[in-house]
C-alpha cells in the first residue's frame, strides 16, 4: 500500500511531531512497507486459531494462605524509632 507524502505530514501532526521534509519520503516507503506486511498477514486462515490474550498459559505464583505464628508486638517495634503504648508513633499527613 503506497502512502501519500502528505498521509504522512497528516499523521504526524496529530503525533505532534516535527519531521524535516528529506524524511518524508523515508517514513511514506517505511509506512507502506508495514502496511503491505500487515496485509500480508490478513490475508492468512486464522479460522482454526483460538484468540488469546497470553501466549502463555497463565498460572498463580502465590503461595497457599496459610495461618501462621504471629509476630510479638515488642519484636515489631523493637527497632521502631518511636512508639507507644505498643503503637509506632508516626508524623500527622492529615490535616
Amino acid at each position: 500500500m503506497k502512502i501519500t507524502k502528505q498521509e504522512v505530514m497528516h499523521v504526524a501532526a496529530l503525533a505532534r511531531l516535527n519531521i524535516d521534509e528529506s524524511a518524508v519520503e523515508v517514513f511514506a516507503d517505511q509506512l507502506g512497507g508495514i502496511l503491505e506486511y500487515m496485509e500480508a498477514l490478513n490475508r492468512l486462515d486464522t479460522s482454526g486459531v483460538l484468540p488469546t490474550s497470553h501466549v502463555l498459559d497463565l498460572c498463580n505464583v502465590f503461595r497457599e494462605d496459610t495461618p501462621a505464628k504471629n509476630l510479638e508486638a515488642e519484636k515489631a517495634l523493637a527497632n521502631a524509632p518511636c512508639a507507644e503504648d505498643g503503637q509506632f508513633i508516626v508524623p500527622k499527613v492529615i490535616e
